[in-house]
């Protein structure tokens, strides 16, 4: 069995108060109210109700002091190394605070609850709405490596790999796999897996965090090694790893050139800081190991954004507050601490092929072997103005995988069009839904509403035509897509809808749904995964697990409805 993780969270807090939690297969209703007696004197006392039934009193006790705190659920996790299967115990106490000061919990009788994945529960799944994409403790190892901030969650995969009955034997694809999430969980359950990925960092972070070969000790040696030469060189400069207020007079500080630094927000990352990745990154390639330094550059990436940038996610990529400086390698070395215990785990299981490759999702045909795959399952972008390649901006230049504006466009190109900001004059995907009704009423609302309300900018008067290159995109993705399936696949596409062109309601899975069917794929479902309120609509926008199934070979009439009249968008 591994080291538990215990995990206690405050309910409420301070004064006269009543609370309800459940804890396992109860629902406890705490009340707790304040006794004064004649002569004076002072208790607390709580009333608990266990399922609404048995009802206890008790004394927290007798002490004018006293002060009942809050209620507490504490749950403890294990990870079995053999199967990695989660065990999980729960109990709840109330926590009370003496005159000395010193808090003391008081178990709730019989609030103690214990559970495996193998009871048939599902412990590890989030029980509210606004946790459903949560990355839960139980699944951080190789996930929490390097994640994408608008990841879809691992359980998802868990959950649709045990629908589709997937194995040893089976072959799973995400065709947008972003940073990996389903490689490592089918990784994880035994099941191949691949994926594609035009984004260089993306790609580079899911097939890193596949790879479970670097031996821990060694890796940490390494990384050690690394870092007390980073140390050397930072201290060198009178620049010690931890926060300053300003660089040491006479030193030039190390700066990215000027076509680079352009790729970047202002302030993504502060000159100290900035000054120590590049003597941290510079030290790595002068002190390359093969085996280690993947693992070693993602540690570097995961820690860019924010813990050692200015930004902040949700829901658009930006600068927060600004640090002056920041400690660098030791939060680096934090990290590749936390691989090599994620290893040691990992290592432990049967190994399964994964791999991520460079593509496009669009032209899924030269990347992967015909009738090849037994499943589907993936998130693409959605119909929106988010820009995808800016979330791992600062990543992809400090890793040099951006240079220039060059490269940006270049990347871009091999992308699903879902932003106005990676629209290009001769884009055409939009033939292959030229004759869907919804799709052309939707653009027509989107521009009308634009007229209305006098948008005139350069990115508005493009609304109306990403979105038909978005679902053009999506129907080209899917006949490219239907020649590596075997017959009677099953797929599951994450989708959301959208609110983004200026308050028209986009039902991504509805459209979606239609357009694989006249590609010849049957709808299986629409699942529900989450709902989201869009302020701005004061409606509910719905995301949705979009499950289709290939019945192999479809008629010509079908291949006829879906092939463009151009010969421009050919499907390979």
């Amino acid at each position: 069995m591994g080291r538990p993780d215990s995990v206690c969270e405050r309910i409420a807090a301070g004064g006269v108060w009543e609370t309800r939690e459940r804890t396992g297969s109860h629902l406890w209703e705490v009340c707790l109210f304040h006794i004064t007696g004649e002569g004076g004197e002072t208790a607390w006392a709580c009333s608990v109700i266990a399922d609404m039934g048995m009802t206890s009193t008790r004394t927290a006790w007798d002490n004018p002091g006293a002060q009942c705190h809050s209620l507490l659920v504490e749950s403890n996790t294990w990870f079995d190394e053999r199967r990695f299967q989660m065990e999980h115990y729960d109990r709840s106490a109330l926590l009370v605070v003496p005159e000395s000061g010193v808090a003391q919990p008081i178990p709730l009788p019989g609030s103690e609850s214990w559970s495996t994945a193998a009871d048939g529960g599902q412990p590890s799944r989030p029980r509210t709405n606004g946790t459903m994409n949560t990355l839960l403790p139980m699944d951080a190892p190789a996930h929490d490596w390097y994640r994408f901030v608008l990841s879809f969650p691992p359980h998802l995969v868990r959950d649709y790999a045990q629908r589709f009955d997937l194995g040893p034997d089976s072959r799973v694809l995400d065709p947008f796999c972003g940073t990996g999430t389903t490689l490592v969980e089918a990784k994880k359950l035994g099941v191949p897996s691949c994926g594609l990925e035009a984004v260089a960092l993306s790609r580079f972070a899911a097939s890193t965090k596949v790879n479970w070969t670097p031996e821990p000790d060694g890796l940490l040696r390494h990384a050690e090694l690394v870092a007390e030469k980073a140390r050397a060189s930072l201290d060198a400069d009178g620049i010690p790893d931890k926060p300053m207020d300003s660089a040491p007079e006479r030193v030039e500080l190390r700066s990215l050139p000027p076509p680079t630094a352009k790729l970047l927000f202002k302030n993504s990352i502060s000159a100290l800081p900035l000054h120590k990745v590049l003597v941290l990154r510079d030290t790595l390639e002068g002190e390359h190991n093969p085996a280690f330094v993947d693992h070693e550059r993602l540690a570097l990436a995961r820690i860019l954004p924010t813990e050692v940038g200015n930004l902040r996610f949700g829901p658009e990529v930006g600068v927060g507050k600004v640090k002056r400086d920041t400690a660098v390698v030791s939060a680096w070395l934090a990290r590749i601490r936390g691989m090599c215990e994620d290893l040691r785990l990992l290592q432990q299981l049967e190994a399964t092929p994964a791999a991520a490759f460079d593509g496009d999702a669009r032209m899924v045909g030269p990347h992967i072997e015909s009738a090849s795959i037994d499943a589907v399952i993936t998130s693409p972008p959605y119909p929106n103005e988010k820009d995808y390649s800016r979330t791992v901006r600062l990543e992809s230049v400090l890793l040099g995988y951006l240079n220039d504006r060059a490269d940006l466009q270049t990347m871009k190109r091999g992308l699903l069009r879902s932003n106005t900001r990676g629209v290009y004059s001769n884009d055409d995907d939009d033939v292959w839904v030229e004759d869907d009704a919804e799709v052309e009423r939707i653009a027509a609302e989107i521009e009308a509403r634009r007229v209305e309300l006098g948008k005139t900018s350069g990115f508005e008067r493009m609304y109306h035509r990403v979105t038909k290159l978005y679902f053009g995109g999506m129907a080209r993705h899917f006949v490219s897509l239907s020649r590596v399936l075997r017959p009677g696949a099953r797929l599951a596409y994450v989708v959301g809808d959208q609110a983004s062109y200026l308050r028209v309601m986009i039902r991504t899975g509805q459209i979606l749904s239609k357009i694989a069917e006249r590609a010849g794929y049957e709808v299986e479902s629409v699942d529900l995964f989450r709902t989201r309120y869009a302020t701005a609509t004061r409606e509910q926008l719905r995301e949705e697990v979009l499950v289709l199934r290939w019945p192999g070979a479809v008629s010509r009439s079908t291949r006829t409805m879906m092939r463009p009249r151009v010969q421009t968008a050919a499907v390979d």
